[in-house]
């Protein structure tokens, strides 16, 4: 197994670690309910995908 000739100065270890961070995910409005979602998502509580019903919530059968 290879093993570094050289040990990495600080300065070229954070160099290399600068891109390692955590992004904002993209947050969007959804126009039926008002919550916030995840863009080009289902929304799980109203069920609506770009202004129109996708999933139909499922109704409890009571005895």
């Amino acid at each position: 197994m290879a093993v570094p000739f050289r040990r990495q100065s600080k300065g070229r270890k954070r160099r290399r670690r600068s891109h390692y961070k955590l992004k904002t995910p993209t947050i969007v409005v959804d126009p039926q309910t008002g919550e916030f979602t995840l863009p080009h998502r289902v929304t799980p509580n109203s069920g609506y995908y770009k202004g129109q019903l996708v999933l139909a919530k499922k109704v409890k059968k009571e005895d």
